[in-house]
């Protein structure tokens, strides 16, 4: 066997947030082949299979994890012209931010304001990544993937992959099922930047005239690292999962049963159309109207000093004080708002 398998690797420096144990067996998968023999240990030894990709959006237990944790590191990017678009397909292990610079670079638009996003290509397909009124379903055109049930690759058309609010069917109807190797996304060289969010608008509120992709770019950054979305080496912030829980999308009813509730408190929600008749609001304000705010600490886990809905590592945290925490910031906004959060991470190992 070609594929080298290690033991009792630890996951936490694998991961953005730096918490949990260690994986029974580990494999780096270079190519697609070395997927399918990762696959054929797993199943010759009767072991779980987990595939990490970037480590960015992954809360792993404090026991780690008793099967084989196999990282796809396939690299390569390659680029063709077609109807006018120009298709990218970028190997799963490729950096994310990286593969985002680089589209930007050749002034090709789509991804501009998915910029300082953590993660590899990879895992931006299974929850459809999105930021600043961008997600990856815009501009995904196909996914290669390892199918487990089938025992072969195949390739997947954007219609398949079933995509809607941070879903898809590989983290929804088909979790497990696929191992994603290389995605292909198709972007409008020399088209302007999508400004729909109030922060870009007043990045740029006098500025005059529209901004370029590598301004949007850079913007995007700017302000993520000012919300602590940002990885950056020594900022206590950076050691974080991201956005801990999701927006929630309310029925008409819900949204007014929620209205009513912050109207008798004397609070406005802030809020924006979401899917057809349903209304997304905002987690970061629940979270911070129901007795949390930035900075907010318990025991070596806290909430980010600069947003919300960043649950962060003080240093020392256990997978444990993360879970408490998370369960704690949920049961209270239950209790004051009616809304269960639900959270964005995956949970390796509980």
């Amino acid at each position: 066997m070609r594929l080298e398998v290690q033991q009792n690797v630890p996951l936490a420096p694998l991961t953005t947030l730096g918490v949990g144990g260690n994986a029974r067996f580990f494999a780096v998968a270079r190519q697609p082949s070395d997927v399918e023999e990762a696959v054929a240990f797993a199943r010759r030894q009767k072991l779980p299979l987990f595939v990490l990709g970037g480590g960015s959006n992954l809360v792993v237990s404090d026991r780690g994890f008793a099967g084989l944790v196999l990282q796809v590191g396939i690299q390569g990017m390659e680029q063709r012209e077609e109807q006018g678009k120009l298709l990218f397909e970028a190997g799963a292990g490729v950096n994310w931010d990286e593969f985002v610079a680089h589209c930007v670079s050749l002034n090709c638009a789509g991804v501009e304001c998915l910029s300082g996003i953590p993660g590899s290509v990879g895992g931006t397909p299974v929850q459809n990544v999105g930021a600043y009124g961008q997600e990856v379903a815009q501009t995904i055109t196909g996914v290669l993937a390892y199918d487990l049930g089938k025992a072969r690759v195949r390739e997947l058309g954007a219609a398949e992959c079933g995509f809607s609010y941070r879903a898809s069917i590989f983290n929804t109807t088909d979790c497990g099922r696929y191992i994603i190797l290389r995605v292909t996304y198709g972007l409008s060289p020399g088209a302007p930047p999508q400004l729909r969010y109030a922060d870009l608008h007043r990045h740029f509120a006098g500025c005059g005239g529209t901004p370029t992709l590598a301004e949007v770019r850079e913007a995007v950054r700017i302000i993520r690292g000012r919300k602590g979305m940002l990885i950056v080496p020594g900022d206590p912030d950076s050691r974080s999962a991201g956005s801990f829980f999701k927006n929630p999308v309310l029925s008409a009813s819900q949204h007014q049963d929620l209205v009513q509730r912050a109207n008798a408190r004397g609070l406005q929600l802030p809020s924006y159309p979401a899917l057809d008749q349903q209304k997304k609001v905002s987690a970061a304000w629940l979270v911070e109207n129901s007795g949390f705010h930035k900075g907010y600490s318990k025991g070596q886990a806290g909430i980010s000093s600069k947003h919300a809905l960043a649950i962060v590592n003080r240093g020392a945290a256990s997978a444990g004080e993360i879970l408490a925490l998370k369960e704690e910031i949920q049961a209270r906004v239950e209790q004051a708002w009616g809304i269960r959060l639900e959270p964005e991470p995956v949970f390796l190992g509980f």
